[in-house]
């Protein structure tokens, strides 16, 4: 049995994961942007473990999550599930991109990572000069590349960590609207699968899924001299630099 935390577990695929993985019989820890969604996250999962509230778009608040993630104790894997899609630029920042880099480096390394990327990171661009906390110019897809760029660079610097990065498709969820043509079960398994599974090819690191094959990514977030300044300009704008 794994203790497993996820981000965004309120609704959408974090919640189904975190169904399934309860049902399961794993130890699963939620979290939700406040404390009305903990509370309806819970109702809905009964099985958790425990909840966490915190707004991923404020950088004390996220700090806050770490801090009571590693109150409760190591956990086996950690689900970077939580992301905006419509929002304005600095939200879709904080939350797809600072905040991962923010619980990475703070919560007590697990065994396994998992950060939810997306089919457009393709078209993203690291125009790493666009960084900045106050008015940062990027795009969804900019900041699906970043997170897919961190989970590469933890799976280059953290060897005793499977870290992977997933694509879960255009599914019908709140975000992806109730038209998506893509399959909402598949949407969600293979980050349930790279969170607990022993098979060969879930006990990988820095590898791109999608509906548990692996793709390519990306280039850019390959490249070991963007990752390093990726990493400088999030412990400027944290204060928290990456450990070893």
């Amino acid at each position: 049995m794994a203790r497993i935390f996820i981000t965004g577990s309120a609704d959408g695929l974090g919640q189904l994961s975190a169904k399934s993985l309860a049902d399961q019989g794993h130890q699963v820890v939620l979290h939700a942007r406040n404390f009305e969604r903990a509370r309806y996250a819970k109702q809905k999962i009964p099985g958790a473990e425990h909840v966490i509230s915190g707004n991923l778009s404020d950088i004390d608040e996220t700090k806050n999550v770490a801090y009571e993630a590693n109150a409760l104790g190591r956990f086996d894997a950690v689900i970077h599930n939580a992301g905006v899609y419509q929002a304005p630029p600095k939200e879709i920042f904080l939350v797809n991109t600072i905040a991962p880099y923010i619980l990475t480096c703070l919560i007590q390394k697990p065994r396994r990572l998992i950060y939810l990327s997306s089919g457009m990171h393709l078209q993203g661009r690291a125009n790493l000069e666009n960084f900045k906390p106050g008015v940062p110019r990027i795009s969804y897809s900019d900041s699906k590349l970043y997170v897919t760029m961190l989970c590469m660079a933890v799976a280059r610097k953290w060897p005793d960590v499977y870290a992977n990065a997933v694509d879960p498709g255009w599914v019908p969820t709140k975000m992806g609207g109730q038209g998506a043509p893509d399959d909402l079960q598949k949407g969600y398994e293979t980050q349930t699968w790279l969170a607990v599974s022993n098979d060969s090819t879930a006990t990988v690191s820095g590898r791109y899924y999608h509906h548990r094959t692996e793709r390519r990514y990306n280039p850019q977030a390959g490249d070991v001299m963007l990752q390093e300044r990726f990493l400088s300009l999030c412990r400027d704008i944290t204060g928290i630099p990456f450990s070893q």
